[in-house]
């Protein structure tokens, strides 16, 4: 099983690390998340039809357990932008530096779906599954969250 988690954690620690960083704003926090989703997963060990099955899975639940932190502690903090881990073909420049803040301080429902989509490569009926929305009511965050990005751009 250890070997199984190391594993999982190797293949998707990244993305979960990443997801949690873009809504909850802090490394301790988002590592007790983690930490969580690790726990969960031995306890309930799940079977996948495949690995986009397992890694939706994971995201579902990463997801989850954040928005749960968030609301137990009541508190929508400012985004360290610089703790969030980028991978080598996100690209470190300052646009996309200051991009990410901009997104990063978007409301948590507009941010998770641009993260999903642009960052992770996911559609949006992909996204619908994984926030267990309707695919037309993701559609409406992705055009609000593109509205709301482009207002903050322009000022």
């Amino acid at each position: 099983m250890e070997q199984k988690m190391e594993a999982v954690l190797h293949t998707y620690g990244n993305l979960l690390y990443r997801t949690g960083m873009m809504m909850l704003g802090n490394t301790q926090d988002v590592e007790d998340v983690i930490q969580e989703v690790m726990l969960k997963y031995m306890q309930k060990a799940p079977a996948f039809s495949d690995a986009e099955h397992e890694k939706a899975w994971l995201l579902r639940v990463t997801v989850n357990l954040c928005k749960d932190m968030l609301r137990f502690r009541g508190r929508h903090r400012y985004f360290p932008i610089d703790e969030l881990e980028l991978g080598d073909d996100d690209g470190k420049d300052a646009e996309s530096r200051e991009l990410l803040e901009e997104i990063a301080m978007l409301p948590q429902t507009y941010k998770i779906v641009l993260l999903l989509h642009y960052v992770e490569g996911y559609s949006l009926k992909e996204i619908a599954a994984i926030l267990a929305l309707s695919e037309n009511a993701v559609k409406k965050r992705m055009q609000r969250a593109k509205a709301a990005l482009r207002k903050k751009l322009e000022a």
